[in-house]
């Protein structure tokens, strides 16, 4: 209920919303999530562990933007994203990993190392990065499997 009251808000507000499918806009997003695995990446190799993880969870994040746009589902809320993940999609493996890559972005760019939760390592970095690819690897697989139909049952349970 909690959850339902909270999309319902950002209905409200128009930050989530449906919208026509756009097939341009989803592999825009898809572009940005290689994008920001790259960065991820480069940021790694720059020994920016922090700022990898924060580029990791992006490239999740820009990807999913891809699937819901492909499904004409406007979101501009990440915790909103994982909320429809596992609502709309029934991608109850996807939801857990994006939620617990979503708490490990917030722990390391809003917290100095001394107050992180789990202080940032090379490996915690890497680690992210590595899910980040498989996360990736799995929406693009689901989103081009997508069945029309399918599609419009994502539409019609979100107007519920």
């Amino acid at each position: 209920m909690k959850d339902l009251d909270f999309l319902n808000k950002l209905k409200e507000e128009r930050k989530l919303e449906l919208i026509d499918p756009t097939e341009p806009m989803s592999e825009s997003y898809e572009k940005k999530s290689r994008d920001c695995l790259l960065g991820a990446k480069l940021l790694f190799k720059g020994n920016l562990f922090e700022n990898a993880i924060g580029e990791a969870y992006y490239s999740m994040y820009n990807i999913i933007q891809s699937l819901f746009l492909k499904c004409g589902i406007k979101c501009e809320n990440h915790s909103a994203a994982a909320i429809l993940l596992k609502r709309l999609f029934q991608l109850n493996e996807v939801y857990t990993t994006f939620s617990k890559a979503k708490d490990e972005r917030i722990d390391k760019q809003y917290y100095v190392i001394t107050m992180q939760i789990k202080p940032v390592t090379k490996e915690s970095a890497q680690t992210l990065i590595n899910i980040a690819e498989k996360f990736i690897l799995d929406i693009k697989y689901y989103k081009e499997n997508l069945k029309l139909i399918e599609i419009n049952n994502i539409r019609k349970k979100f107007e519920e």
